[in-house]
């Protein structure tokens, strides 16, 4: 026990000095160092938390991550203010996906001391914004909207980001107690969620909107592998509809009852995209194309891990191919009663296909990895918080993508490995002259 809060006091306190500065200054330059320290301290935190009596010092543990990491500006990402700009847009009655930012139809809605300060980092012709692609539509699904909306319902008149790195961290912790009290999961194992460096830094200080997806797709899960599949399908798809990536998880929880899962959550989606598509048409896709072709997945130039081997024409259809395979074998054989195994190689595989520059897209894989045990996968958040820090470590992103990710794909591979040896060797023992009861229906 003690180890473990020793290091779990390294994890906190190099997480708040990376997100705070003592200068005050927007970025650290100590800032990679210190979250390396930090994932290498979490890691001896995780692994010597004992298995009994856990739960205050994994839920402390995580409201003192998200304090230390929270309530600065953030650190790594430019999303929310785009989060605060929609909720405003929304709550005045007028669609998101209707116009950009920077459309003069929306100028009465800019405030010269906040969203459309002058040191903004993105210019248009009558102004400058903290407000990223300031010329394109949104970008998020209908429930993010919504979510973007109710939080700017209930902050305070003149406030910041406060309220909605708030939103995000309360979403995490609300994440850590599903984790710590569903029926059938470790709760040893829910402190490799609640005390995940990047779980921190992307919740209370980027606020992205993945921990709202995150805690829909979990509480999903957990219905469907209770037997509620038309709640819990409805449930997946309100978590598809506030990022895409959840859909990533549907192959895993297809194993029970798939058709009422299927419908549900295409109702959900439905409904949810019908108001919108009522009143703007086409235009609720918002910059998603153009956001794809700018970070070169559609011509293949981003799968760093499948160009080191194949020209980037080839990369977009093998990984089609890859992953189509993968959510075969997923849907074959997933335990309808544990789906989170399966649900982790889906996800994980994904992003070991498309090796992203941004570890908030691994939130969901961090989850699913704790609530499953198969913490390996973790290596997959490293290599993104890699990526997004090469610049200042002095390697190039690709350089960055193909070592990060490839050394987690090789750790995955190498678990994977060394699990079936146990296996075959548990078995072996089972048939062998001699072998207990207990033996053969471990081995079974």
């Amino acid at each position: 026990m003690i180890k473990a809060v020793l290091a779990l006091s390294v994890v906190v306190g190099c997480v708040g000095a990376a997100m705070h500065p003592p200068d005050g200054s927007t970025f650290s330059a100590r800032a990679p160092i210190l979250l390396g320290i930090a994932w290498v301290a979490f890691a001896v935190a995780v692994w010597t938390l004992p298995k009994a009596r856990v739960v205050p010092l994994v839920l402390g543990g995580a409201v003192a991550l998200q304090l230390a990491a929270g309530f600065a500006p953030p650190r790594s990402s430019d999303d929310m203010y785009r989060y605060v700009w929609d909720g405003r847009i929304q709550a005045s009655g007028t669609d998101p996906y209707r116009y950009p930012p920077s459309s003069p139809r929306l100028r009465e809605h800019r405030d010269p001391d906040f969203l459309w300060a002058p040191d903004g980092r993105w210019c248009v012709p009558d102004g400058c914004t903290h407000i990223n692609r300031p010329d394109v539509p949104t970008i998020y699904p209908p429930v993010a909207e919504a979510y973007f909306t109710v939080v700017h319902w209930l902050s305070p008149p003149r406030s910041r980001t406060g309220p909605i790195q708030l939103a995000a961290a309360l979403c995490a912790l609300a994440s850590t107690v599903l984790l710590l009290f569903a029926p059938g999961l470790s709760r040893r194992f829910a402190a490799a969620w609640a005390w995940c460096p990047a779980v921190a830094v992307e919740a209370a200080n980027n606020a992205h909107v993945e921990f709202l997806a995150v805690l829909l797709t979990a509480t999903a899960i957990l219905l469907v592998a209770r037997g509620r599949a038309w709640g819990g399908g409805a449930v997946l798809g309100l978590a598809i509809a506030t990022k895409f990536s959840p859909a990533l998880v549907a192959p895993a929880l297809a194993r029970r009852r798939p058709v009422a899962v299927g419908i549900s959550a295409l109702a959900a989606v439905a409904v949810v995209y019908a108001p919108h598509v009522a009143l703007v048409g086409p235009k609720v896709l918002g910059y998603l194309p153009g956001y794809l072709q700018e970070e070169g997945y559609a011509g293949g130039g981003r799968f760093a891990l499948l160009t080191t081997v194949l020209p980037d024409a080839w990369a977009a259809p093998v990984a089609v191919a890859v992953l189509a395979a993968v959510a075969l074998w997923v849907l074959r054989t997933t335990d309808p009663d544990r789906p989170w195994a399966a649900a982790t190689v889906m996800v994980g595989s994904a992003l070991l296909v498309t090796a992203p520059g941004y570890p908030w897209y691994a939130t969901l894989l961090v989850l699913l990895a704790a609530a499953g045990g198969r913490v390996e996968w973790l290596g997959v958040a490293v290599a993104g918080s890699l990526v997004l820090y090469a610049n200042d470590l002095g390697i190039t992103p690709l350089l960055a993508q193909r070592l990060g990710y490839g050394l987690a794909l090789a750790a995955v591979v190498t678990v994977a490995v060394l699990r079936s040896r146990s296996r075959l060797g548990d078995a072996a023992a089972a048939l062998s002259p001699g072998s207990t009861t207990q033996e053969r229906q471990r081995a079974s």
